[in-house]
């Protein structure tokens, strides 16, 4: 009974968490790939590439003038990109 009791507080803590984080943390828009195809050669745009590293370099389609980076380190990298662009980022 004890053992039941414990699980269910720490999953109760557990899907508490879950929630408050996806209130925090808004979607991000979304567009299509024409809304894109629209953007490309504007100097206001910039494009990262944040697929893991296996699914870049074995994939054979990637966007011309994207700039890959690490999705798992993007406290690293975010700072470099200036506020006043577009950025638009994928993966697959």
């Amino acid at each position: 009974m004890k053992k039941r009791l414990v699980i269910a507080t720490l999953l109760i803590f557990f899907m508490a968490g879950l929630f408050v984080a996806s209130a925090k943390s808004p979607e991000a828009p979304r567009m299509t790939k024409d809304q894109l195809k629209a953007m490309l050669g504007s100097p206001d745009l910039i494009i990262v590439d944040v697929r893991t590293e296996g699914g870049w370099a074995e994939s054979d389609l990637k966007i011309k003038g994207a700039v890959r980076e690490d999705p798992g380190a993007v406290e690293s990298w975010a700072k470099n990109y200036p506020k006043d662009k577009a950025l638009v980022f994928y993966c697959s």
